[in-house]
C-alpha cells in the first residue's frame, strides 16, 4: 500500500508531464522558427533584443575591443554601448564598462541611453515627414496669426521679427536665439522666478519667455546652435498632428524600422525604462534641487535637469544599435530607406552658407556627417562616413571636457577601425546571422515576460501593444 501511494504521488505526475516538456520544447522550437522567416530584412525587436557582446566577441576585433577598453580607463567611463556598421552591415556591436556600476551590471548593445541632441535629427527626420505629407512646408511661418502656431498663447511676443520665423530656421538654428544670456531649457529656475510661475514650469512657459523677450538676430541671418528652436517644432509637430510629439515619432519614424526601445527620457533614476542605464557624472559634480521645486538634492542626471521638457531638442533614450539602425536609414545614398524619399534625404544633406544643416551637426566637403550630444550624464556621437563606416557611440556619463568629449571619440574610432585588418562578413541586423547561434536557454531567458504573466501571445505583440498604447506609460521586462 505504501509503495502504491508513493507511486501516486511521487512518480505518476512525472509521466504525465513528460508530454508536455516535449510539447513546450517543440512549440518553443517553432516560435523561434516563425519569428526568423517573419523577418526578411530589417531586425524585429526580438533580434535586437538577443544582441548581445558575444555576437562581437571575435579575434579580428581584438585590437579593436583593446583600444575602445584603454579609451574606456583613460577617461574613466561608467560605461560606453558601440555600433559599427560597414557597408550598411551591423559588423560590430559591444558594450564596455557598466550600465549599473552599483548592481555590477556589465553593459550590453541592447542597453537603451539618453542620446541628448542627437534627438534633434530625430525631429529634423520628423519634420521631413510632416513635410512629404504635405502638411508644412519648410519656409512655413511659425508665429503670427496666420503661422503654425497662431494659439493666444504664442501671440504675446514684443519682437515683430517672430513672424518671420520659418520651420526651416528652427530646423538650422537661425530663428534668431543664441545662448548668450543662457540656455532656454536650463534656466528653469531663472524663468519661474521673472514669470512669477512655481516649479515644475513647462515647455510652453520656456517659449512664451523667450518670445517676451527680443530676438537677438534677424531670422535667417546666421545660425547660433541652442535648444529652444528644437522645442519649438517639437509643437509644431503636435499642431500638424494633434498627437503627441513622441507618439508620433514611434508610429511614423520607429515603428516602420521595427524600432521598439525609443522612448522620451524620465528625469528621476527611479524612474528608468527597463533595460536603460543609470547616469553618472564626474566626482566633483554638484548636487542640486530637483527640476521640480524639491529642495531634496540630486545629482543633474538625476533629477537635477528637466530631460522630459528637452524632448525633441534632446529628450531620446534608445540603444546604439537601434539607432543604428535608423542613421543608416536616412543615409541619402542607401538605396533601400523607407522613412524618408531621397530627395528629402538629399535635401537635409544640403549646407547652405554660414547656415547649419537640417538635424545634422556638421556635413564635411566631403560628405562626412556628424551629430553630437552631451549634458550631465550624457555623451553621445553618430558619425555617418563616406569611406563606408557608420558608427554610434554612447556612454552614461560625461567626462570632465564636456560637449569636446566626442571629437575625442571620433578621433579614436577612426583610428581603431583603420587597425582592423580583416572585417567578417556578416549583419548582426539579419536573423539568419543570430538565430542559428541561439540556444534554447537564452531564447527562454528573452521570452520570461509571456510565460510568467500567463498570456497566450507573441513577444512582439506584447511590446508592441505596450509600446504604442501610451506615451508615458512604463512596462516591464
Amino acid at each position: 500500500m505504501a509503495k502504491l501511494l508513493d507511486f501516486i504521488l511521487y512518480r505518476l505526475p512525472f509521466y504525465f508531464l513528460l508530454p508536455f516538456l516535449y510539447f513546450f520544447d517543440t512549440a518553443f522550437d517553432d516560435t523561434a522558427k516563425s519569428i526568423h522567416s517573419s523577418v526578411p530584412s530589417y531586425p524585429s525587436e526580438t533580434v535586437a533584443g538577443l544582441i548581445s557582446n558575444a555576437y562581437s566577441n571575435l579575434d579580428t576585433y581584438n585590437i579593436l575591443d583593446e583600444s575602445i577598453e584603454r579609451f574606456v580607463r583613460k577617461w574613466d567611463l561608467a560605461g560606453a554601448s558601440i555600433a559599427i556598421a560597414k557597408e550598411g552591415n551591423l559588423v560590430y556591436a559591444k558594450g564596455f564598462g557598466y550600465a549599473n556600476k552599483e548592481t555590477g551590471e556589465a553593459m550590453q548593445p541592447y542597453h537603451m541611453l539618453r542620446v541628448a541632441s542627437v534627438s534633434k535629427l530625430i525631429t529634423a527626420v520628423a519634420i521631413m515627414k510632416l513635410v512629404e505629407k504635405g502638411q508644412i512646408e519648410l519656409n512655413s511661418k511659425v508665429f503670427g496669426k496666420h503661422g503654425i502656431l497662431n494659439e493666444p498663447l504664442y501671440l504675446q511676443y514684443i519682437d515683430s521679427r517672430v513672424e518671420d520665423i520659418t520651420v526651416k530656421q528652427l530646423l538650422t538654428h537661425s530663428a534668431g536665439w543664441t545662448t548668450r544670456w543662457g540656455d532656454h531649457l536650463f534656466m528653469h529656475e531663472s524663468i519661474a522666478r521673472q514669470t512669477g510661475k512655481s516649479l515644475p514650469i513647462t515647455s510652453e512657459d520656456i517659449i512664451c519667455f523667450a518670445l517676451s523677450k527680443r530676438l537677438h538676430f534677424t531670422p535667417g541671418t546666421y545660425s547660433s546652435y541652442n535648444n529652444l528652436g528644437y522645442v519649438i517644432l517639437e509643437k509644431v509637430i503636435e499642431h500638424k498632428t494633434g498627437r503627441p510629439y513622441e507618439a508620433f515619432v514611434k508610429d511614423e519614424i520607429f515603428k516602420p524600422l521595427d524600432i521598439y526601445d525609443a522612448f522620451i527620457a524620465q528625469n528621476f533614476d527611479s524612474l528608468r525604462y527597463p533595460l536603460e542605464v543609470r547616469y553618472y557624472e564626474v566626482p566633483e559634480s554638484e548636487l542640486v534641487p530637483a527640476y521640480d521645486g524639491d529642495q531634496h538634492l540630486f545629482h543633474k542626471s538625476r533629477g537635477g535637469n528637466d530631460i522630459t521638457s528637452l524632448g525633441a531638442a534632446g529628450g531620446w533614450v534608445i540603444s546604439s544599435v537601434s539607432l543604428l539602425k535608423f542613421i543608416l536609414d536616412i543615409d541619402a545614398e542607401n538605396e533601400h530607406g523607407i522613412i524618408l524619399s531621397k530627395k528629402s534625404r538629399l535635401q537635409m544633406e544640403q549646407v547652405d552658407p554660414g547656415i547649419q544643416p537640417l538635424g545634422w551637426r556638421w556635413i564635411s566637403h566631403n560628405g562626412d556627417k556628424g551629430r553630437t550630444g552631451s549634458f550631465a550624464g550624457t555623451s553621445a556621437l553618430v558619425l555617418d562616413s563616406k569611406d563606408g563606416f557608420t558608427f554610434v557611440f554612447l556612454t552614461n556619463c560625461s567626462p570632465w571636457n564636456g560637449a569636446k568629449f566626442p571629437f575625442e571619440v571620433s578621433k579614436l574610432m577612426r583610428m581603431a577601425t583603420q587597425r582592423v585588418t580583416s572585417w567578417p562578413n556578416l549583419n548582426l541586423f539579419n536573423p539568419e546571422s543570430i538565430y542559428p547561434r541561439v540556444n534554447l536557454s537564452v531564447m527562454a531567458d528573452f521570452y520570461t515576460l509571456p510565460r510568467n504573466t500567463g498570456l497566450s501571445k507573441s513577444l512582439k505583440e506584447i511590446l508592441t501593444e505596450n509600446y504604442y498604447s501610451s506615451t508615458r506609460e512604463v512596462f516591464y521586462f
